[in-house]
């Protein structure tokens, strides 16, 4: 079985895609106060975090028979929002100056090449294009590093684009999404991030998510699934424009960065290997671990096996320091002094491995009490 690559996971790993979309409304401004705004609270919380555009060669997008018709909302939003190049180009100056990653959705082929002009690090694949293989094939010859939602996609859809990606060496992750706006509590489908997790071991996974009843939930049992990459859009308030429900203010982003880092606190970092014991919680079970100790006298030159162990000493309630305990296995030692009943039974009673390996000595010298 592969895995995710090193390369993969310094790239995508704990990345936060704040989707800016079409939310500057066509006003460069506003989208500038948008960047602005965003970046404060990614700068304060320490996190890794990319601003995404959207691109769209809007004169060749839209039909001719279609341009101007307010009859379908996406088309008219699309032309109401419209930016020029420039205007973009000072949308990317602005994400990268206050330190954030500027990235895109290309739309079309020509956006793909914008992409490339403004030298975007990372491009995104949206749900609806997973299967626009014209699009896809053009991303892909750029070799810059994707990242495909996968709302709507079938496990064909998806096998297909995975093998694509990896046939040509490209880095690839791999989004969870519900493409619901907005998006109840009860279709998050986050057990799908153990699907993707299992079925494509070698990607990052990640969530993009939508829905706007609280911004902690998702985000715990998202990271605890082993999600490592996240989307939502983004907005600002405006007395003169709307927040869809389903968008992220500042305020917001500040606590679903908060509860990326009580996840990654709680989960402590080390799905890939054994964890660390911390002397803290050693001390704290060593208090707990019965200690030897002599049902009666016994005199030096007493030899130890396990029948007489049972016979002549009893384990219990506090352990002290230097004592031995129900952990450690006598047989054959000897008891180098007498001990009296009750006495707990330390390294100093008796020769073999506990008292001449140093290593061992000091360790048990020092837990107890």
């Amino acid at each position: 079985m592969r895995y995710v690559t090193q390369k993969d996971r310094d790239l995508f790993e704990n990345l936060f895609v704040l989707e800016l979309a079409n939310n500057h409304w066509g006003n460069l401004d506003r989208g500038l106060k948008i960047i602005r705004e965003h970046a404060a609270i990614v700068r304060y919380n320490n996190v890794k975090a990319a601003i995404k555009l959207q691109f769209r060669d809007v004169d060749e997008f839209i039909h001719p028979e279609f341009k101007g018709s307010d009859a379908l909302r996406y088309i008219k939003k699309t032309e109401d929002t419209k930016l020029t190049k420039s205007e973009f180009a000072r949308m990317v100056e602005e994400i990268r100056y206050l330190s954030c990653i500027p990235m895109a959705t290309p739309f079309d082929e020509a956006s793909v090449d914008l992409c490339i002009e403004f030298d975007m690090p990372i491009i995104k694949i949206a749900s609806s294009d997973i299967n626009d293989w014209v699009l896809i094939e053009k991303i892909a010859s750029t070799r810059r590093p994707t990242i495909v939602s996968t709302g709507g996609a079938s496990e064909k859809d998806l096998d297909d684009i995975v093998s694509f990606y990896e046939k040509r060496d490209i880095p690839l992750a791999i989004n969870h999404c519900v493409s619901l706006y907005p998006s109840e509590d009860g279709e998050l489908e986050l057990d799908q991030i153990d699907y993707l997790a299992s079925r494509y071991p070698n990607h990052v996974i990640g969530l993009s998510t939508h829905e706007y009843h609280d911004w902690q939930s998702s985000m715990l049992i998202s990271y605890g699934k082993g999600a490592r990459s996240w989307e939502r859009h983004i907005d600002i308030d405006d007395e003169n424009v709307p927040v869809s429900s389903y968008c992220s203010r500042p305020e917001q982003c500040d606590t679903w960065f908060k509860a990326f880092r009580k996840a990654a606190e709680m989960c402590g970092g080390r799905s890939r290997s054994k964890r660390i014991i911390s002397k803290k919680e050693t001390e704290y079970l060593n208090a707990l671990v019965r200690g030897a100790y002599a049902k009666k006298d016994l005199e030096a030159g007493y030899i130890f096996s396990k029948e007489s162990f049972e016979r002549d000493f009893y384990l219990a309630i506090p352990l002290r320091k230097g004592q031995l305990s129900c952990r450690e296995v006598m047989n054959g030692e000897r008891l180098t002094a007498e001990i009296k009943a009750h006495q707990p039974l330390t390294i100093n009673h008796l020769s073999g491995p506990y008292s001449k390996n140093e290593a061992l000595k000091g360790l048990i010298l020092n837990r107890g009490l």
